[in-house]
């Protein structure tokens, strides 16, 4: 729903463009109206907008680009690395269980990221261009879909323009003919005020004259 409700009274086909002189005064009409601080100040009618409220990490990565601070840490990809194999001071040492299952798991971890990536790019590469030219082929139709209404809308509009001036040229006698009987009759009404003005002071005359005459 608008702020401001506007209704804009004009016979664009019917009125003549104004003068630019009538144009600058009109500007002056409206610079007078507007407060000094229009142009920082929001309308009263146009509610504050919102303090933004972002969640802690989100705060802390804006934080870090406003100090221009460059990106660090992110996801660890060594964890998807091979592991070297735990490593003995000699071959009568007694091995780290400890190490070989962390050694393992570590193992584990990557064998099956790899196997995952293996597993996407063969998808990938089986059906990703069908995928792809799928993907293309739908946004086209919504983009036809939105050239359409477009099109449409503008249609419309220039139908509504059409019959608009259709309708102003059509009466353009009729208004030209109202327009001088408005004239005529403001002319009519002045004629009377300023014929009872004299009237008026033809009275308040005769009324001195009379209040100066001797009894």
């Amino acid at each position: 729903m608008s702020l401001i409700n506007e209704s804009h009274d004009s016979l664009p086909y019917l009125d003549a463009a104004p003068s630019a002189s009538a144009r600058q005064q009109a500007q002056q009409l409206i610079n007078s109206e507007l407060a000094p601080e229009h142009a920082t100040t929001l309308h009263p009618s146009i509610p504050a907008a919102p303090e933004a409220q972002f969640s802690p990490l989100i705060q802390q990565e804006l934080s870090r680009k406003e100090a221009g601070v460059p990106l660090t840490g992110g996801i660890d990809l060594t964890r998807y690395e091979a592991p070297e194999p735990p490593t003995r001071a000699n071959d009568n040492e007694a091995p780290n269980l400890d190490e070989w299952r962390q050694a393992l798991q570590k193992a584990y971890v990557s064998s099956s990221h790899l196997t995952k990536r293996h597993e996407n790019l063969s998808l990938l590469e089986e059906g990703g261009r069908n995928a792809w030219l799928i993907g293309n082929s739908q946004l086209e139709d919504i983009l036809r879909g939105i050239e359409k209404e477009l099109a449409d809308t503008k249609e419309a509009s220039e139908e509504v323009n059409k019959q608009r001036k259709i309708a102003q040229e059509a009466s353009h006698g009729e208004m030209v003919s109202l327009e001088e009987t408005w004239k005529r009759g403001v002319g009519a009404v002045l004629d009377v005020e300023l014929a009872s003005e004299g009237l008026r002071q033809q009275i308040l005359d005769h009324r001195r004259q009379a209040a100066q005459q001797p009894r």
